[in-house]
């Protein structure tokens, strides 16, 4: 049977992604290291109350997904919901968002690569991270120039492989807790959940910065906007990807930490150690920190292709929003003959390169860590700005008050932005995340002071008014 064509967008981009692939993407975005590798760390410190700091987090990154969401259904050729803080926030403030975004997912790609090196070494311990790098990107870099539906056919598999994982613990974590088997640290049961259980056992402050690192687990969740643009039947995809946003949250979150603390008592799971890795020791699995470890490098390789894939749409995005259609930004928003924006991801891949480099000359490692993490504490101001713009949407003629409508916007909206900038403002009072949240102001700043003097030049230049739709002061 002959396979369906692909609609073709009026830039030239396909529309090739199935609401399979959307929907494992979805998951894919929502599951990461931050749970298989950093899930320990928060539990330590928090206990069972960490299953707190989920679900709030969890419920207002689902609302600010039905914002997104609402207006990817009311407009959904966008191929970025940054378009949309350049559509309703002006263009300037668009240009701010897409390069601070673009420049976070190259760092974060960076990061990536990095960790995927280090993973890669468990078993070959005598390559060097910077050839296995290399090599990752490369193959990466060249499959997102394939086809969208390659790139989706991929993080189809993925996300599979996490979702086993997750499936497998819980499984076990039951069959032990029904069982009561023992343990060299006890028993596994549900009582394992009530011991000691205080609001804040190693006080506010440790509950308190649990909010961010959680935060940073969930970043990535957004990831499923950038593929609508690319997507069939993208407004049906929208409705079903972002409602179950908050559903997959509950049951890969939530569910499997319950299963780990019933089977871990939480005082004597290891910060250092993932907690996946406890549980199936537990369980009598010996190759669990094998297996462990194979699922943690597909979690880091699914994130490393989906920050390619959405590097190169941003600065597609960017290069057809910016004035001009020559040069270099003609150049970046060059659709090739498969529909893939095959300039923008080159660019980005390039950069990325860096990382090998720096796995070359160790010493260049702790400014890449600060780098990483005043991209990382950017986002933030990005996210808070998404639900900024979805507010001037709800006041232009675009708002669809029959489309796919954010709940309760009256009251969610306000409280969701207020949140996000809380969780910013924590960052200053946590010292580890103190460095990145002040890079991260200066970097504003830098580009406050840098479209203030180019606004100056616009209002001064002869003949800038003549060029249509040049608005000097937007």
């Amino acid at each position: 049977m002959a396979q369906t064509q692909p609609t073709i967008n009026k830039d030239g981009t396909h529309r090739s992604l199935s609401n399979r692939h959307v929907q494992m993407i979805a998951i894919g975005g929502t599951i990461g290291t931050g749970l298989f590798l950093g899930a320990g760390t928060t539990i330590s410190q928090t206990g069972p109350s960490v299953l707190l700091v989920y679900l709030i987090l969890g419920l207002f990154f689902f609302l600010m997904m039905r914002g997104i969401g609402e207006m990817l259904y009311a407009d959904p050729s966008q191929h970025t919901f940054v378009a949309y803080i350049a559509k309703y926030l002006g263009r300037r403030t668009g240009q701010f968002a897409g390069w601070t975004y673009w420049l976070g997912l190259v760092f974060l790609s960076m990061a990536e690569l990095t960790a995927i090196g280090n993973y890669v070494q468990f078993w070959l311990p005598q390559v060097p991270a910077w050839l296995i790098e290399l090599c990752v990107l490369v193959v990466l870099v060249l499959l997102n120039l394939s086809t969208a539906r390659l790139f989706g056919e991929t993080e189809f598999w993925f996300a599979m492989i996490k979702i086993v994982a997750i499936i497998a613990l819980i499984v076990t974590g039951i069959v032990m807790t029904i069982n009561h088997a023992a343990t060299p640290l006890g028993h596994a049961s549900v009582s394992n959940l009530f011991i000691d259980l205080h609001a804040f056992p190693k006080g506010f402050m440790a509950f308190a910065a649990a909010f961010p690192m959680v935060f940073f687990a969930f970043q990535g969740i957004e990831f499923i906007s950038i593929t609508i643009g690319e997507a069939k039947s993208p407004r049906k995809i929208i409705r079903k990807a972002v409602n179950n946003t908050l559903i997959r949250i509950l049951l890969f979150y939530v569910f499997s930490l319950v299963v780990i603390m019933m089977i871990v008592p939480w005082k004597s799971i290891q910060p250092d150690k993932s907690p996946f890795v406890q549980v199936f020791q537990l369980a009598g699995l010996p190759a669990a920190a094998a297996i462990i470890n194979a699922v943690v490098l597909t979690a880091a390789a699914s994130a490393l292709n989906s920050s390619i894939f959405s590097a190169g749409r941003h600065l597609y995005q960017i290069a057809t929003e910016s004035e001009g259609n020559n040069g270099f930004n003609g150049f970046l928003a060059q659709i090739s003959r498969n529909g893939i924006p095959a300039h923008g991801i080159v660019i980005s891949g390039m950069l990325m390169l860096l990382a090998p480099f720096i796995s070359m000359f160790r010493g260049v490692g702790g400014a890449f860590t600060i780098v990483t993490g005043i991209s990382s504490d950017l986002y933030i101001v990005v996210y808070i700005l998404a639900m900024l713009a979805h507010r001037k949407y709800r006041r232009s003629a675009d708002f669809m008050p029959s489309g796919f409508v954010m709940p309760a916007y009256s009251i969610t909206s306000p409280v969701s932005i207020a949140f996000f900038g809380l969780i910013f403002l924590s960052l200053f009072v946590m010292p580890d995340d103190r460095t990145g949240a002040f890079g991260a102001i200066v970097w504003c700043l830098i580009f406050i002071i840098f479209y203030a003097f180019q606004a100056r030049h616009d209002r001064h230049s002869p003949g800038m008014e003549a060029i249509p739709g040049h608005k000097p002061t937007d």
